[in-house]
């Protein structure tokens, strides 16, 4: 399930990552340059030497590209744990956005949000809800692992296809589970 469940989510952040960068482009095209924040961020986690001014893009979208990707290993698990919908790609939008903050700021190259002008945390905001979104779309989309959904599989000392009975050695509230089904 793990080998499965991880291919499928770098499908699925591969994909957002490329949904969202391309309403980077159309934002970009309006509001001003190309961010060179990833790239930074990758040159201080990995020893790169760090250049004033722009960055080289390989760099910046190995940065880009690969957290997006990482990232959607994540949501991949928890869309096979039975996570999946808009309320979890909320939910996931916040773990994007922690992710960055937490990279950006622990390396020093970025700024806490709350320093930042309110259209910057406003277009940030979006562009990672986004990811989020498309990301979750994909995932939920992708067919499960061959392991059953939570909530569905026996319990290993249960007697298999028997009748669930308080002491078969299962749970008291397996065996009231078991009934309403």
């Amino acid at each position: 399930m793990l080998k499965r469940t991880r291919g499928q989510g770098l499908v699925a952040g591969t994909a957002g990552g490329v949904v969202m960068t391309l309403g980077e482009k159309i934002e970009q095209a309006v509001t001003g340059p190309d961010s060179h924040v990833p790239a930074r961020v990758l040159q201080r986690l990995t020893g790169l030497p760090e250049r004033p001014g722009t960055q080289p893009l390989p760099v910046n979208w190995a940065m880009h590209y690969g957290q997006a990707a990482l990232l959607g290993v994540l949501r991949s698990v928890m869309a096979q744990a039975g996570l999946r919908g808009p309320l979890a790609s909320a939910k996931f939008a916040v773990v994007r956005l922690t992710n960055d903050q937490i990279l950006e700021n622990a390396t020093g190259v970025g700024a806490p949000p709350p320093t930042w002008p309110r259209k910057e945390r406003v277009v940030d905001v979006l562009h990672k809800a986004v990811y989020a979104f498309t990301t979750g779309a994909v995932a939920d989309t992708l067919p499960p692992a061959a392991a059953p959904a939570p909530g569905n599989a026996t319990p290993p000392s249960a007697p298999a296809g028997g009748p669930y009975r308080t002491g078969d050695h299962v749970p008291r509230w397996w065996c009231r589970c078991r009934r309403t089904w």
